[in-house]
């Protein structure tokens, strides 16, 4: 079984003069359940269907399994998704060995920059850029499928 382990954080500071690759995503949620999330998504030139499951108690891993689908398809299952749309780009960022993944959300999501990072365990030491801010691991309401339902701009 695919283990996702990530922590997410808050961006506070200037990031984009770092950031070597960028990438406009649009996504919806064919379910949006804790216990199974399933989104599609156009992600560049390329779609995909990701299906995730409920998060451990730190919020750090859970089960993911993606596949790389038509954006054709992905465009007809959007007409089908849960209300709302979630629409970013999302900023490849090196600090030391790791990527740092920095999406900048608009619309609805509009002033939210979020930064998350994949780990290969929960307790793997990371460096901490100057522009990450608050941790907000585990917290619901920076999933994305919980975005699509309560927007950063109507908190």
């Amino acid at each position: 079984m695919a283990q996702e382990i990530e922590r997410k954080f808050l961006v506070t500071g200037d990031f984009k003069a770092l950031a070597h690759k960028q990438t406009r995503i649009t996504q919806g949620y064919l379910s949006s359940v804790p216990e199974r999330t399933v989104r599609v998504r156009i992600k560049g030139e390329k779609g995909f269907i990701t299906i995730k499951g409920i998060g451990s108690a730190s919020g750090a891993s859970r089960y993911e399994w993606e596949k790389e689908i038509p954006v054709k398809e992905v465009e007809e299952l959007l007409t089908i998704c849960e209300p709302g749309v979630i629409d970013k780009t999302r900023f490849l960022v090196q600090a030391g060995p790791h990527t740092y993944e920095v999406d900048e959300f608009y619309g609805d999501n509009l002033g939210l920059t979020v930064a998350e990072i994949e780990l290969s365990d929960e307790e793997e030491s990371f460096a901490k850029p100057s522009w990450l801010g608050n941790e907000v691991t585990g917290d619901p309401r920076y999933f994305n499928s919980m975005l699509m339902k309560n927007p950063f701009t109507k908190w």
